[in-house]
């Protein structure tokens, strides 16, 4: 029984707080009287689905996903990393080449991972434009994006 109600607590913190390493996460826990180590959290982030995705104060924060969207999520960082062939920042647009006819499904994973700093992305056959509100925004989701290649 504490198994499920360790779980439920972990989802709410995901939920509520932007989590970005398993060490956090197991602190937070122990702070709301679990005895947990990070192999234990590392164990309920397994089952539970949970990945990351770009957060809005720090680079990165864990998120819970239902098993069908896992699964196609998957499918497509997969298809991202293989298709994407540059990516390079000019002012506050990023360009994204991809391999041919692989712009369109680049850039909705591109969506997928909800990056605070893109304002909008277009996908063509291989080209992808990402506009962000400043430059220094551009730099960040390059580096980003590159982090996932």
């Amino acid at each position: 029984m504490e198994k499920n109600v360790r779980q439920e607590k972990l989802i709410e913190i995901i939920n509520t707080y932007e989590i970005d390493t398993q060490e956090e996460l197991a602190k937070k826990l122990n702070e709301c009287n679990f005895n947990v180590t990070q192999a234990t959290v590392s164990r309920d982030i397994k089952e539970l689905n949970v990945i990351k995705v770009a957060g809005k104060q720090k680079k990165y924060k864990y998120s819970v996903i239902q098993q069908n969207e896992q699964k196609d999520i998957h499918k497509m960082f997969n298809m991202f990393k293989v298709s994407v062939t540059s990516v390079t920042s000019a002012q506050n647009i990023v360009v994204v080449r991809t391999l041919m006819g692989n712009g369109l499904s680049a850039g909705t994973a591109i969506d997928k991972m909800r990056i605070p700093e893109i304002v909008g992305c277009v996908g063509g056959d291989d080209t992808i434009i990402i506009v962000t509100k400043s430059n220094d925004d551009a730099l960040v989701v390059e580096q980003k994006l590159k982090a996932q290649l």
